[in-house]
């Protein structure tokens, strides 16, 4: 038998490759000389830089960072070696984790550390890199960023702007005199998965400023900054699109992105799907088994678990997803591909409880044994 296991993190219990690692168990304990291929899996966001990195044979760096709040903080990064590729998650650099709630505040908070942790995987001779820009405590438009990569965001005196939000209205010009020479040979995947232009009622500051902070009056000053910087952004890169989709995310981090460097905003699974190369592992296998954390009615749309049971249907293989948790809802997953979901819970027990490493791991495991021996049991393996 063969089978392919790409199964998201579950968040705050077991990461990608721990979790595929425990139904890979589950399974040997019924079919002992299956080949079994655990892949990485994640959508972009919390967890993509572990699972990558560690589930394509890279390597994890840290680096200290100038964090949201001017604070130096420690920055996860992955690096791929072969390929010269670095895994960022902006959130380890600006993240709103990284935020006291009593601190909250997107007039100050800045991405200058993203930038920090670009410049040092570029230190490090990478120069394609997949940059996950969610959770972000930001609203500065990528200026921050800009800023440790070199370029000159100025006022009328020909200084840098201060940080946050609150700088933008102060641009006079922009500099990329003293940009970082290497930058123009990299290339960058932006795993976003929202569509909100740079400004206006669906924009940065009007639909998530209120998250990371900000009060109605602070929106609307929020949103003017970042119109001031699209128009002389504009002028710098006559390119520069506010209105295309996805430039409001992360602040507006995809808005730099796009107007200053060589990068592409998409989906973040399909990123993950498409550089872990799962259509290879998936065509040749008899299973396939995915799941995450929760299965609920947002599994559906566009989370990872369905990208895998998507390509699975493609070569028209059976599709199985563990997860910590289901709700009623995660019914939908069953005309989404994923032929049947299995909750691991085997009894009543506390939150923390559930979610305790070792508890999940052999929960896991335990649940894949039944399911596969059920699978033993009403069809020989010869016949799979």
């Amino acid at each position: 038998m063969n089978i392919t296991i790409a199964i998201d993190s579950l968040k705050g219990s077991l990461s990608s490759l721990e979790a595929g690692h425990a139904i890979e168990e589950g399974i040997r304990r019924v079919y002992k000389d299956a080949a079994v291929n655990v892949r990485p899996l994640a959508d972009g966001g919390e967890g993509t830089v572990e699972a990558l990195a560690c589930g394509m044979g890279g390597t994890l760096e840290t680096v200290t960072v100038t964090g949201p709040m001017g604070r130096p903080v420690d920055c996860q990064y992955g690096i791929l070696p072969e390929s010269g590729t670095a895994i960022i998650e902006m959130s380890g650099a600006a993240g709103i984790t990284l935020v006291p709630d009593a601190e909250k505040d997107p007039m100050k908070t800045t991405t200058f550390g993203v930038g920090e942790v670009i410049r040092a995987a570029i230190q490090k001779d990478c120069r394609r890199f997949i940059v996950g820009i969610g959770g972000s405590a930001t609203n500065d438009g990528g200026a921050g960023m800009l800023q440790a990569l070199g370029y000159g965001i100025l006022d009328r005196d020909g200084n840098q702007i201060p940080p946050g939000a609150q700088g933008l209205a102060q641009i006079a010009s922009i500099s990329s005199e003293h940009v970082l020479p290497e930058l123009s040979e990299c290339t960058f995947r932006i795993a976003c998965d929202v569509n909100n232009p740079l400004c206006g009622p669906k924009g940065a500051s009007a639909v998530y400023g209120p998250q990371k902070g900000a009060d109605e009056a602070m929106v609307q000053v929020m949103d003017r900054g970042l119109a001031h910087f699209a128009e002389i952004a504009g002028k710098w890169n006559p390119k520069a699109d506010p209105e295309f989709p996805g430039t409001g995310a992360a602040g507006g981090l995809g808005f730099a992105f796009l107007t200053f460097t060589s990068a592409v905003l998409e989906s973040g699974i399909q990123i993950v799907l498409e550089e872990t190369k799962l259509r290879e592992y998936v065509k040749d296998a008899d299973l396939v088994i995915t799941g995450e954390g929760r299965l609920d009615g947002q599994t559906v749309m566009g989370k990872a678990p369905v990208g895998v049971a998507r390509i699975a249907k493609e070569f028209h293989k059976p599709v199985l997803a563990f997860s910590g948790s289901v709700t009623r809802e995660a019914a939908a997953c069953n005309d989404a591909g994923i032929d049947a979901f299995f909750p691991i819970l085997r009894s009543v027990v506390t939150l923390e409880e559930a979610m305790d490493p070792e508890n999940a791991r052999k929960n896991m495991a335990d649940t894949a044994e039944q399911v596969l021996r059920l699978i033993q049991a009403v069809q020989p393996m010869q016949a799979l």
